[in-house]
């Protein structure tokens, strides 16, 4: 879905910063325009992450453009991908077997991530590779 974002172009010792009207309190930053896309994509993610708020439509750009506090910077309208955006997480039981839950935690441990959140990447990439 295309939401607009307000960038405040940077320069050589500064990096373009990134308003989100539509998502108080969310912000990014990128040194060059082109890594800007990815960034705001990873902002917008980790904003919802954990949270059971209702995403807001977006604002028309019209509206926008009128506020005081958005002069001197540069518009962008984002196509942001919310099927990536992770929602509160639930709580499961699951049943494995007793090695395997030792490789599991020993894997998850060497590589900084939870035995929750190894068990989820594999689960989403067994998925994708099913789907490709």
């Amino acid at each position: 879905m295309l939401y607009p974002v307000y960038i405040h172009p940077g320069d050589n010792k500064h990096a373009h910063g990134v308003t989100f009207p539509d998502f108080p309190g969310c912000f990014s930053a990128a040194d060059s325009w082109e890594e800007l896309p990815a960034k705001i994509q990873e902002a917008v993610e980790l904003y919802f992450e954990g949270e059971t708020m209702e995403i807001p439509p977006p604002t028309p750009l019209e509206e926008l453009v009128q506020r005081p506090e958005f002069e001197g910077g540069v518009w962008m309208m984002v196509d942001i991908d919310f099927s990536r955006v992770r929602p509160k997480a639930v709580r499961i039981n699951i049943s494995l077997p007793e090695a395997l839950v030792r490789r599991i935690d020993e894997y998850a441990k060497a590589h900084q991530m939870s035995r929750s959140g190894f068990l989820a990447k594999v689960a989403e990439e067994a998925m994708r590779k099913k789907h490709n």
